[in-house]
């Protein structure tokens, strides 16, 4: 990666469980900061939120050369859209100079995606809860899977106190909040 700004660094440095936040304006970027925030999130090129801060940018949805173009830092690669583009989508991240976070929603996928790319990074994702199964259950079902060496992030629509303690006690190693409304 040739940026200044690693989201990988930004998390692993972080004083216990780092928070992400997703922004959709340039007002959002600095409160999220201003409030803590060690990375942001976009779903799509959102006006003035590079220009408004430093931290490292995730860039959610869209295509990777328009992450970069907009001055994204890092991209969520989604392995089950992925299928057999696995391979190639990573590398052409790579390629760009991009991070690359996988996410990934069950155990199924996320072994193959250690087999198949090797992530630093992967998202985890409580879409593949079952019936009736709490996320903050089903993300910690997913992390003792996780190898040692490799960055957790938990993907939540929102969380309190307690969960981010549970989170953080059960080693996961940053949380990216949705923006409120959204996604």
């Amino acid at each position: 990666m040739t940026g200044l700004r690693r989201l990988s660094h930004a998390v692993a440095e972080g004083d216990g469980i780092s928070i992400l936040v997703e922004v959709a304006d340039r007002a959002a970027a600095r409160t999220a900061e201003a409030e803590g925030a060690e990375g942001l999130a976009v779903r799509a090129h959102a006006a003035g939120v590079r220009e408004a801060s430093q931290l490292p940018l995730l860039w959610m949805a869209g295509s990777f050369r328009e992450a970069k173009e907009a001055g994204a830092d890092a991209v969520v690669l989604v392995a089950a859209d992925a299928g057999d583009r696995l391979e190639e989508l990573f590398e052409e991240a790579h390629e760009l100079g991009l991070e690359c976070v996988v996410r990934v929603r069950d155990e199924d996928e996320l072994e193959a995606v250690l087999e198949r790319v090797d992530p630093e990074v992967l998202l985890l994702s409580a879409e593949g809860a079952e019936d009736g199964q709490h996320y903050l259950d089903r993300l910690l079902e997913l992390l003792p899977d996780v190898p040692a060496g490799k960055l957790a992030i938990a993907e939540l629509a929102s969380a309190g106190g307690e969960d981010l303690a549970a989170l953080e006690r059960a080693g996961v190693d940053a949380v990216l909040l949705a923006a409120p409304g959204g996604g």
